[in-house]
């Protein structure tokens, strides 16, 4: 369905050769979209989005959440329309009617998911909390995302930004600039920390704040929100603590 620009082809003729028919103007006449037609189901789609009835979101979200199944256990470039419609028990053109293909299911939400994150640190970095409080919070905040949309953000991880092409590279480069966004809020709460004298100094802010970011997004090779012996909110707070409080002891210190 990529490349399509909404008008239908016109119909064929018997005349193999003939031309599409011209109006006055010198413009081919074109019909409007037909049912069962790509541009057809476009239209519906479009309108039904518009729309925006709770039927029809909820089965999209149901499908969105199909998608995500299989886009953590295939990828990206593994997952097709039709097995998300094998986990739903239909056929792939009922899914045409709520989604235009993997590409929408897979950027739409993901991206949806990271301005939410974004907002959400740029919000904590600008409060008035002490630096640590923040890093808590920050680190609560993506671990508790993580477990609410999961796969779709770690299977978002597990992505090559560099080498999305062709239609996907607008998206790319946007997704690009989220990611480094939340970077920076991350290292401007880890350096304002350093600068009052709330953090210990132990290397660059960026190396800290890639060292905690790093870490929480492991999670993605192994967390899972309903197998895991863990809660997310456990993992968070486990995670904050190594972080703010250090694993070495004190008194043990003192022999080093």
């Amino acid at each position: 369905m990529s490349g399509k620009t909404g008008a239908s082809e016109p119909e064929p003729s018997t005349n193999a050769t003939s031309k599409p028919k011209r109006s006055k103007t010198g413009r081919s006449k074109q019909a409007p979209p037909k049912r069962g037609t790509t541009a057809g189901i476009a239209a519906r789609r479009a309108s039904a989005q518009a729309d925006g009835t709770e039927a029809y979101q909820e089965r999209r979200a149901e499908i969105t959440r199909a998608a995500a199944q299989v886009f953590h256990r295939k990828g990206y470039r593994g997952t097709t329309i039709g097995a998300v419609a094998e986990v739903l028990g239909t056929d792939r053109a009922s899914l045409y009617y709520y989604i235009s293909g993997k590409d929408e299911l897979f950027d739409d939400v993901v991206c949806e998911v990271t301005e939410v994150n974004v907002a959400t640190a740029l919000a904590i970095r600008d409060g008035d909390d002490p630096a640590p409080v923040k890093l808590r919070s920050m680190i609560e905040a993506l671990m508790a995302s993580y477990a609410g949309t999961y796969p779709m953000l770690y299977v978002y991880m597990r992505e090559n930004l560099a080498e999305v092409q062709g239609p996907r590279e607008g998206w790319s480069r946007y997704m690009r600039s989220m990611n480094k966004q939340y970077e920076e809020a991350v290292i401007d709460v880890v350096q304002q920390g350093f600068d009052d004298g709330t953090l210990r100094r132990t290397g660059s802010a960026r190396i800290v704040a890639f060292g905690i970011i790093g870490m929480v997004g492991w999670t993605n090779r192994w967390f899972s929100p309903e197998r895991s012996a863990e809660s997310h909110e456990e993992l968070a707070r486990t995670f904050a603590d190594t972080v703010l409080d250090g694993l070495t002891l004190e008194q043990s210190c003192r022999g080093l």
